[in-house]
């Protein structure tokens, strides 16, 4: 069975206040455009790639943001890999546990092959 996987650079919607921490709001808002995208449809799975996010975010806010995730479960119905630098994989960790409370395929990796061969795989 063939994998349609989609590339989501956490950049494009996790923003920064110019002191550096989590502008929710703003994110909130760029989550909501992305699930209301009709390409958006949850026939994919999704490598959400944070090596590059330039933002703090607390316990508080991964929490918030998982939890932000219920209103779109048909954009996120399938796996979600959040691949992250070593040094935030707890943050990331967290964040998919979090996700995973609420009922979502979420995992965390460091290593962008690892986490392709985790979307890639048949779950039957």
């Amino acid at each position: 069975m063939a994998t349609t996987i989609r590339i989501i650079h956490a950049r494009d919607f996790i923003k920064a206040t110019p002191e550096g921490t989590l502008d929710l709001e703003s994110s909130k808002k760029l989550l909501v455009e992305f699930a209301a995208d009709p390409s958006t449809s949850g026939d994919h799975e999704i490598l959400l790639d944070t090596r590059q996010t330039q933002s703090a975010m607390s316990a508080t806010d991964l929490w918030y943001l998982a939890a932000e995730l219920i209103s779109f479960r048909k954009a996120l119905s399938r796996k979600t890999a959040v691949l992250c630098p070593l040094d935030r994989f707890d943050h990331a960790a967290f964040f998919a546990l979090c996700a995973q409370n609420k009922g979502f395929r979420v995992h965390a990796f460091t290593s962008f092959e690892d986490a392709m061969e985790w979307l890639m795989a048949d779950e039957t």
